[in-house]
């Protein structure tokens, strides 16, 4: 062994021991192994920073950017909502529903992300139907992981597996090169969950509704403005286009309650709709061209005033012992005193009246205001209110949703058909989301998980520095004086399994610069294609199903599921030795040229 190789094995443990205990987070520790690459002469200023212009870098930011501009504009949410209504009432339907719909979203997004937008839809599922949240939150969670591998993009383990396998000179990896393979397991994963369904447990039945069902009961009212795109057509079509999200309470035509019209009827402007709307839907409708909110249509004139800033939603809670408790909204006359309008109202428990003018105040009542800045700054102070915080809902540019599922289906296009570079195509797609205003240039900033974009670019380096002091090949000699007379397909099974275990204290990113290097040496030493080593080895980081650390999907289900370590211990061993044969199976079939069943060949 060189002192090359001896000082990259200590930079290496000393990265290892940082990643598993977490004693820093994941950017930094990768920041600090290419420091300690530089500084010790491993590596060169360009390739140190090489990372940073890298195409698994470049993609994995641009497609972040892509999925907040289908969150921004509700495609995601709407797309959840129909998996719900489609799922039906059976715990069986519900899971055969749900995971192929789930893993084809996760193609094209973040996975974390899906899990997360499914959460509390699942869970409002499970509650209406009676059924146990923790026999569907795992297999949801499953199928994002699943879905990952239905396209190159949608997971960072594949796109560096991809940076390794162009850097030893082979051909490289299409968009759905491992398509196939992600089919395969999305059944197949499907399959178990359904045929085993009683290894799940059974618990949260009768649990009360979670915190973030606690907000989605604002009341507030609708105007139909002069012109509007929604003028002339039936309410069916404004609910469908506001989702589950979005409840009617009444509606009145020339101020009167109409009890003749309904779903079917056709909206006339003017019109002024009673509803109930969650956070998101109350922000997306002040922003709907076609319909306001009825408070600011009537007195944000005189709310706006002379202040400063532009005019904004904020809420604020009336506190115990207010002058406002028991009077109601039209007799505080907001508007002329305080410069603000009630836009919506929330109360935990208790009738509302149909009309938000109507209602008599409570203590702990929510307020949602619509002003400018200087005047909230001034009724922060007011003893009235127990306190003034940042509105919580966030519009849904609902109306350039199918925009941005064009730009979605161009940049794909643009990608297989090598019209442009991938990195390029989806970097343009992102670009093209923000210029469109899918998505603000804040939010699509805020999109981008800085964390996964420091750490991969940090973590590409270490790969080549593996390759560049020999210590890859050292450790493939080695792995390969004990493989070397196997069968190729339990070389394959060997390399998914050392993959599988490090990625359960190892970021999946981490584990394939670690070990990708070490398959591509295995494989030139046993001549053969290395494509499908390290493919098999990015699988085995993926999806291997064992543990709630090794996917941060499983720890956003952990507590809403009421799972234990142990459950998933049960149900994802089995299912791991299943994926991590039909994965070695699949890859010796598309790049090897073995039989596609077994028997043949």
């Amino acid at each position: 062994m060189t002192l090359q190789q001896l000082t990259f094995l200590l930079i290496l443990g000393g990265g290892l021991y940082l990643f598993i205990s977490e004693r820093l987070r994941v950017d930094v520790t990768a920041m600090l192994i290419l420091m300690a690459l530089v500084v010790t002469g491993l590596l060169n200023e360009q390739q140190a920073l090489s990372g940073f212009s890298s195409e698994p870098a470049i993609i994995v930011a641009a497609v972040f950017v892509i999925s907040g501009g289908l969150g921004a504009t509700g495609i995601t949410e709407h797309i959840g909502q129909w998996i719900g209504r489609a799922s039906g009432k059976s715990e069986a339907r519900v899971i055969a529903v749900t995971m192929p719909a789930v893993a084809i979203m996760a193609s094209f997004t973040h996975h974390v992300m899906v899990t997360a937008m499914m959460l509390p839809i699942m869970g409002r599922l499970a509650k209406t139907n009676g059924l146990a949240p923790s026999r569907l939150l795992m297999p949801m969670s499953l199928a994002a992981s699943l879905g990952t591998c239905l396209t190159l993009v949608s997971a960072p383990a594949f796109l560096l597996a991809n940076n390794l396998l162009k850097r030893t000179g082979a051909e490289g990896l299409g968009v759905f090169s491992i398509t196939p393979i992600g089919i395969a397991l999305v059944l197949i994963g499907m399959a178990y969950m359904l045929l085993t369904r009683w290894i799940l447990p059974k618990r949260g039945v009768d649990a009360e509704d979670d915190g973030y069902l606690r907000l989605d009961r604002y009341r507030t009212e609708l105007l139909i403005v002069e012109g509007s795109r929604w003028s002339t057509r039936p309410l069916a079509e404004l609910e469908k286009a506001l989702g589950d999200k979005f409840r009617m309470v009444g509606w009145l035509r020339d101020n009167k309650l109409r009890r003749d019209l309904g779903a079917s009827s056709p909206l006339i402007s003017g019109d002024v709709l009673l509803v109930e709307a969650s956070a998101d839907a109350l922000a997306s409708l002040h922003d709907d061209a076609g319909i306001d909110l009825h408070a600011i249509s009537r007195f944000g004139t005189r709310a706006m005033g002379d202040g400063d800033g532009k005019p904004q939603l904020v809420q604020a809670v009336v506190a115990p012992g207010s002058e406002f408790i028991g009077r109601s909204i039209r007799e505080l006359d907001f508007s002329h005193r305080f410069k603000a309008v009630i836009v919506g109202l929330w109360r935990r428990q208790g009738h509302v009246a149909p009309r938000l003018a109507d209602a008599r105040l409570r203590e702990g009542d929510l307020l949602v205001l619509w002003g400018r800045p200087g005047r909230f700054a001034e009724l922060a102070t007011h003893h009235g209110f127990l306190m003034l915080v940042p509105f919580a809902g966030e519009a849904k540019r609902r109306v350039r949703a199918p925009l941005a599922l064009s730009i979605l289906a161009v940049t794909v296009l643009a990608a297989v058909l090598e019209w442009l570079p991938v990195p390029l195509a989806f970097l343009c797609g992102a670009v093209a989301i923000v210029a469109t205003r899918c998505v603000d240039i804040g939010q699509a900033y805020r999109e981008i998980d800085v964390r996964v974009f420091v750490m991969i670019a940090g973590v590409i380096p270490l790969g080549i520095a593996m390759e560049q002091t020999g210590t890859a090949q050292l450790m493939a000699s080695g792995l390969r004086h004990v493989v070397a007379d196997w069968p190729v397909l339990m070389i394959l099974l060997v390399l998914f399994s050392i993959a599988g275990l490090l990625t359960q204290v190892l970021s999946d990113s981490a584990t394939v610069v670690l070990l990708g290097p070490i398959a591509v040496e295995l494989a030139q030493s046993l001549t053969m294609e290395p494509t499908p080593f390290v493919v098999c080895t990015a699988l085995g980081a993926v999806v291997a199903f064992l543990t709630p650390i090794g996917h941060h999907g499983n720890l956003l289900i952990l507590g809403p599921g009421q799972y234990r370590f142990g459950d998933f211990l049960r149900v994802g061993v089995p299912l791991t030795v299943l994926i991590a044969l039909v994965s070695a199976w699949m890859t010796r079939w598309l790049w090897l040229d073995g039989p596609l069943l077994p028997g043949l060949g």
